[in-house]
């Protein structure tokens, strides 16, 4: 089997030839016509449930500019840490000189992917939509850390991969939306092969370094930080953006609580979380998949 470094060769090169200029590869429309979804309906959090049929036609796309705005914010604030991990790597014992090299097109990918999303949140919603912290102050056994490092990296990029790829290959939806989709996927396609190759050689390394209380513990932090991610989607402020409080009378948070709760989004969680997850079960880092 190709190990990482092996592949991070291979990345390097199609890095190189398809090297891009984040500030000519779009040419960003004036505004965003009100006739189009900018997010694909069922990949809007409400999708399926009550309040998503109660919703007129005008008031679901005027809901989809918050949700593509709330998608995009949490991908630009997913990778921010990213970004500062790797360059953290770069020329360490924690990876090879060929993996080292490939880093830099990654965070060089990563920043590009950072603008991108930053000028259509600042165009078309005029903002970023704040992360949600999350502390995690604890000591760490051998190779803990970093395994927990690249197992969020992989939450953050197969969890927008499934949405970019359902909707870059979208004709309906928003053209410059459709367009930043293909353009995220086109390079994640490549982050993503070399993190669940990096991440295999991590858990084989240390894995069997550990004693059964610590892989539980490890198990129920990555189960936890899963869950926490796919809350993000369901953002309060985003629902109150959208005047979804002026049309049903409840507020952003009796809709995140609603949603997170109907059974038409947790079979859509389970559905996008599936490969994410049974990466994590096979190797080791998960005992079974989790409910999401």
């Amino acid at each position: 089997m190709e190990t990482a470094s092996e592949l991070a060769v291979r990345l390097t090169k199609l890095s190189r030839e398809q090297f891009w200029n984040v500030y000519t590869e779009f040419d960003w429309p004036e505004e965003l016509s009100a006739d189009r979804y900018c997010m694909k309906p069922e990949l809007i959090s409400i999708y399926g449930t009550e309040l998503w049929e109660q919703l007129d036609e005008t008031q679901r796309k005027r809901l989809s500019l918050y949700e593509i705005g709330n998608f995009f914010s949490l991908t630009l604030q997913g990778e921010r840490p990213l970004v500062a991990g790797l360059s953290d790597r770069l020329y360490s014992k924690k990876v090879t000189e060929e993996a080292t090299e490939y880093l830099h097109h990654f965070i060089d990918e990563e920043n590009k992917h950072m603008i991108m999303f930053g000028i259509f949140l600042q165009k078309y919603l005029g903002k970023v939509y704040p992360e949600k912290k999350i502390a995690l102050d604890r000591e760490y056994a051998k190779g803990e850390e970093e395994l927990a490092f690249f197992c969020k990296v992989m939450v953050v990029e197969e969890l927008g991969d499934y949405y970019n790829v359902k909707m870059m290959l979208d004709d309906e939806i928003e053209p410059i939306v459709k367009q930043v989709n293909w353009v995220h996927h086109r390079d994640e396609s490549r982050h993503l092969g070399f993190g669940r190759r990096h991440l295999t050689e991590l858990a084989e390394h240390w894995l069997p370094q550990w004693d059964d209380a610590t892989k539980e513990r490890f198990s129920a932090w990555l189960t936890a930080y899963t869950k926490s991610s796919w809350s993000d989607f369901y953002n309060p402020k985003m629902y109150d953006d959208a005047g979804l409080r002026d049309v049903t009378g409840m507020s952003g948070y009796q809709i995140r609580k609603m949603a997170l709760a109907h059974p038409a989004t947790a079979e859509h969680r389970a559905k996008a979380s599936k490969k994410l997850l049974n990466i994590f079960v096979r190797l080791g880092l998960l005992q079974d998949r989790p409910e999401m």
